[in-house]
């Protein structure tokens, strides 16, 4: 009978130091994949914000709301890059050279105009490269851009808005995000709710976001 008594001892102890453990490691395992997941999360809006801003550059200031169109736009849109040889030097400038007229004497091909000016190492032309190569990489997969990591398909809600501002100056803004439940799912649910409580008690999005349609903020991310 002591015998029965004291196994139950020792696996009520061992209980016990494994609540113990469970309490303190519960919340260190959370953080931790929490970390990484977001990591990627992140990434993904940051590449969202930069398909955005150029969209922006090609469409009269204005943002989409569609990943459909924005995902169009990286794969099969152009943006003009400028190819540089030579540079001015001080005295050229001090004579009144600018970079126009140090084009425009290059493009007219006058090679007496174009030796009388030292410019005949300058060059100035304009390429047209594809969106997708030029800010993301060649290997960079543009449909990625509509998924939330780690939320088995989920895609990021996006928003734009269109406005004008109280002295009638055009408002153009944009946010996507990602809330808790799309990446963080499948860890501990208390921690979650835990979270949630945290941010929703400090009047911030419960979850990760990049812009805002409500207040402008240079397209900041809530991390940042």
């Amino acid at each position: 009978m002591k015998k029965v008594i004291n196994a139950i001892l020792v696996l009520c102890a061992l209980g016990l130091l494994w609540v113990c453990y469970s309490s303190i490691m519960g919340p260190i395992n959370f953080d931790k994949e929490k970390e990484l997941r977001e990591k990627d999360v992140i990434a993904s809006l940051i590449n969202i914000r930069k398909a955005q801003s150029e969209y922006r550059t090609q469409h009269q200031g204005k943002y989409t709301d569609n990943f459909d169109s924005l995902i169009d736009f990286v794969k099969n849109a152009r943006i003009p890059y400028i190819i540089k040889e030579g540079v001015l030097s001080d005295e050229q400038l001090e004579k009144g050279l600018t970079e126009a007229k140090a084009e425009a004497i290059v493009r007219s091909g006058d090679a007496a105009a174009i030796a009388a000016n030292g410019l005949a190492g300058f060059r100035r032309d304009t390429i047209w490269v594809n969106v997708k190569d030029t800010i993301f990489g060649h290997n960079f997969n543009a449909d990625s851009l509509r998924y939330i990591p780690y939320s088995g398909g989920k895609q990021f809600e996006m928003a734009v808005r269109s406005d004008t501002t109280d002295k009638g100056q055009p408002l153009n803004l944009f946010e996507a995000k990602a809330a808790y439940e799309t990446y963080l799912g499948g860890l501990d649910q208390q921690e979650l709710i835990n979270l949630k409580d945290v941010q929703t008690k400090l009047y911030k999005y419960c979850g990760l976001k990049v812009g805002d349609i409500e207040s402008p903020n240079n397209n900041a991310g809530n991390w940042e």
